[in-house]
């Protein structure tokens, strides 16, 4: 299939994600100018025009018609795992509008990534809005192409290939109550079909099962990642039922407040279907032998940062849910039970009554204020910047005031250090792609 020949402008979409940008870098290394459409712009990079946008703004023909301008195929890997309405608009609505805008245009060829096991069951309202998709692109008369592949891993740690990191790191190894088989397909083979099925000419109208030769259970899969990672066998743990309801229900709670955790209702119903399928016709289109887990993995050794990942991971929700508590609780004891001693500080420093009332509520107010911006994804960056600036304040506010707090066996004054350093390492690991 190499001989055919590529497009020679490919319109992008879902561009950020884990396979969209490992499809990105193939499509720019193969010479292929690209129109890249994501909610926050790349990195620049020649060959590539970004253009920010929000599908859910894209829900008309017209709105995609100045974005195919020039280009001669479309590759979609727009991908929500959960979000109600959000659902519907970014694989449903804004799909139907592109390939209704593709019709108009006369952009024929179409590479649309779906999810494995979607023709079969729709457990949830990720897979039904990935099947409607599905059929949105099918009924147009376009030279289609739906892959579906099944959970994808690839050195990019993003969604399910970070998460199977993050439990390969801990001291046992988790059986989650139900946890269908996995057939993990490697991101290298996925944008390789991708590429080669977005070239004029090759096979059209076909859907693919995109998936790997073996059969996983989470555990076994779990200990691969072990062993790669250098982690050493580790004791199974059967997870109560429980507890993994309340893991999912949390995820749900985290997910209002605009994270993305791998955990959540959805996620629940489509760990218990599992992800399989039958990759003989991808195979044959291919002439491809997708390789195992083992193999895919063993191909570029696990580094030192691999295993700091690894490590962090489920550790990082651990540092913001801590952080924001305790800002949060600083101000309301402040406002509460530890009023009386705030204001003896002042006092003992000199400052008015009414200017150290006054500078008690506010420095209150602005803990709670900063716990609640780190809680919520889209203000967390600022708050946490704000937290280390705080933190600085208080250290040089407190030194004019009060230099005896330095000596203070409680220690309010070094325990300052910490608090910044923290607030340091969340702004670190702070983005998620």
């Amino acid at each position: 299939m190499s001989e055919l020949e590529l497009p020679r402008r490919v319109l992008l979409v879902g561009a950020s994600g884990l396979i969209g940008s490992a499809a990105l870098a193939r499509f720019r290394t193969a010479g292929v100018a690209l129109r890249a459409v994501a909610r926050r712009v790349g990195q620049k990079q020649d060959g590539v025009e970004w253009c920010a946008i929000d599908l859910k703004e894209l829900v008309a023909p017209a709105a995609w018609l100045p974005l195919l301008d020039g280009v001669e195929a479309i590759v979609n890997c727009a991908g929500v795992l959960q979000g109600g309405a959000e659902l519907n608009a970014v694989h449903v609505e804004s799909a139907r509008a592109l390939y209704a805008a593709c019709e108009q245009a006369g952009v024929r060829r179409v590479v649309h990534l779906s999810a494995i096991g979607v023709d079969r069951e729709a457990v949830s309202g990720y897979s039904a809005s990935k099947r409607a998709g599905e059929e949105a692109l099918m009924a147009t008369a376009l030279d289609w192409v739906v892959l579906r592949p099944s959970v994808v891993i690839g050195r990019a740690a993003y969604g399910g290939s970070a998460l199977f990191r993050g439990l390969a790191a801990l001291p046992m190894v988790p059986e989650f109550p139900g946890a269908g088989p996995l057939q993990v397909v490697a991101l290298d083979e996925v944008v390789a079909t991708i590429v080669a099925l977005s070239r004029h000419g090759a096979p059209a109208r076909i859907a693919l099962d995109v998936a790997g030769p073996e059969r996983l259970e989470l555990p076994a899969l779990i200990d691969v990642f072990r062993g790669w990672l250098r982690f050493g066998r580790a004791p199974h743990w059967r997870v109560p039922r429980w507890l993994a309801a309340c893991g999912h229900a949390l995820g749900d709670l985290v997910r209002i407040l605009g994270w993305r955790p791998p955990l959540g209702s959805a996620a629940r119903r489509e760990l218990v279907r599992g992800a399989v399928g039958d990759p003989t016709a991808w195979q044959d289109v291919m002439k491809i032998e997708p390789a195992r887990l083992e193999t895919a993995l063993a191909r570029e050794p696990a580094s030192v940062q691999e295993r700091w990942f690894a490590k962090i991971y489920l550790l990082k929700p651990v540092v913001f849910a801590v952080l924001a508590l305790f800002w949060i609780a600083t101000g309301l004891i402040s406002l509460g039970p530890g009023w009386e001693e705030g204001l003896s500080y002042l006092r003992e420093g000199g400052i008015p009554e009414g200017i150290a009332r006054a500078g008690v509520i506010a420095g209150a107010l602005a803990d709670v204020a900063i716990g609640v911006g780190i809680a919520v994804r889209r203000t967390a960056r600022g708050a946490l910047y704000a937290a280390v600036a705080i933190s600085v304040f208080y250290m040089v506010a407190g030194t004019f005031v009060l230099p005896r707090l330095w000596l203070d066996p409680v220690g309010p004054m070094l325990k300052i250090w910490p608090i910044i350093v923290l607030n340091l390492i969340a702004l670190a690991i702070l983005e998620d792609r």
